[in-house]
């Protein structure tokens, strides 16, 4: 009983901040096109700095909410892995297999097709990864649109398999989107690990003194050339889950109880509005199938449910996994359809994509993502709706 009030209670937070963050990028996308969007821009590129003797950090408002905030998005997707893998849904073997074979085919494919229309420029072929990403609390808010008759175990596969997705992504941002290495800065972030992992042996369970080092820690890795949100991660890996004191909830599953609204409610959406305020004006054909756009759309739209979708095909034939129950082929292939759906993390990889390089590709990546991320939750809503009214019959 208590598992599954938690379970509705996730899934409505996830759902309703689905909705909220399809309004914040439709209002930054109001701004841009509007006379506002001056401001707008002036916003975005605020510069903040933190001075410490000769110690400086330095970066506009968009950085500081994709290096910084995105961190703190990135400890509770941590949390959320390692309660998963240790006693949730992924701490089983056999409902692992689907939703794993499914990530994997979602995110090659994708990078695939984007590849095909992008091999001939290096530059661009910097992006390779921004359509691998789906963005679950936008799914989730579209699942929810379709009100009671969604089964459970919909919404546990996809919300597995944008697990898997995440694990994937933080694997890519660490091996293809870390620069200029310092080992002076991981020397001191693998120090801050080790101080980290002799607490939790010792038993410590203050999250005030795990979180103290934490900041600590992303200001290492910040600084070490490595992407600053991995702190998150690492810092959630560490957070005891099980503890032998009298408590009555253990540390990691109370800092996520913590974050869960803030992260839903504030962190996501104001990301997706600094981040989605796209200007369309002289928008012509020719923006439209830019390699760039092109290689996105087409990767989040038709990559993603031809690879979750046929991977999950191949398990199941294979007879190494099973379809959940009330699940059939035809809202699989919805669900594979929503996982199209990158916005937030790939908007993310996009911002790490080029931000190194001297050309601003920024307008080329974002109408990609923001066009295939919409007509993968169009087309896959219209077919759920479909395919579960059928089901019903």
């Amino acid at each position: 009983m208590v598992q599954d009030k938690l379970l509705k209670s996730f899934y409505e937070s996830e759902s309703v901040g689905g909705i909220l963050l399809i309004f914040s990028a439709f209002f930054a996308m109001l701004i841009a096109n509007s006379p506002l969007n001056v401001y707008y821009q002036e916003l975005i590129k605020l510069p903040i700095e933190i001075h410490i003797g000769t110690f400086q950090i330095a970066k506009p408002l968009l950085l500081w909410i994709n290096d910084g905030l995105m961190a703190i998005f990135f400890l509770a997707v941590g949390l959320e892995l390692k309660r998963e893998i240790l006693e949730g849904e992924l701490s089983s073997p056999k409902k692992v297999v689907l939703p794993l074979f499914g990530a994997v085919g979602g995110m090659l494919v994708p990078a695939l097709i984007y590849t095909f229309f992008n091999h001939h420029d290096k530059t661009a072929m910097a992006g390779w990864a921004i359509p691998t990403a789906t963005d679950i609390a936008f799914a989730l808010g579209i699942l929810m649109l379709l009100g009671k008759r969604v089964p459970l175990a919909l919404k546990l596969f996809l919300t597995s398999l944008a697990i898997f997705d995440d694990i994937g992504a933080v694997m890519i941002i660490a091996l293809f989107y870390s620069h200029e290495l310092s080992f002076l800065a991981l020397g001191v972030a693998v120090s801050l690990m080790a101080l980290l992992y002799t607490l939790n042996k010792k038993g410590v369970i203050q999250i005030t003194t795990y979180a103290i080092i934490g900041i600590f820690l992303w200001v290492a890795i910040l600084k070490s050339g490595v992407h600053a949100t991995l702190a998150g991660i690492i810092l959630a890996l560490f957070i005891p889950l099980k503890t032998s004191r009298d408590v009555e909830r253990s540390p990691l599953k109370q800092l996520e109880a913590d974050l869960d609204q803030s992260v839903t409610f504030i962190i996501l959406p104001l990301f997706a509005f600094v981040n989605g305020g796209i200007p369309l004006t002289n928008v012509t054909l020719d923006y439209l199938i830019h390699p760039i756009p092109l290689g996105i759309f087409l990767g989040l739209f038709l990559g993603k449910q031809l690879g979750v979708f046929g991977f999950c095909y191949l398990a199941v034939k294979l007879k190494i996994a099973d379809l959940p129950t009330l699940i059939n082929w035809k809202i699989l292939y919805g669900a594979s359809v929503l996982a199209g759906v990158g916005f937030t993390m790939s908007l993310f990889i996009a911002s790490l994509s080029f931000e190194k390089t001297s050309v601003n590709l920024l307008y080329d990546e974002r109408l990609g993502i923001m066009i295939g991320s919409i007509s993968s939750a169009l087309f896959g809503f219209m077919v759920l709706k479909r395919a579960l009214k059928v089901q019903e019959q």
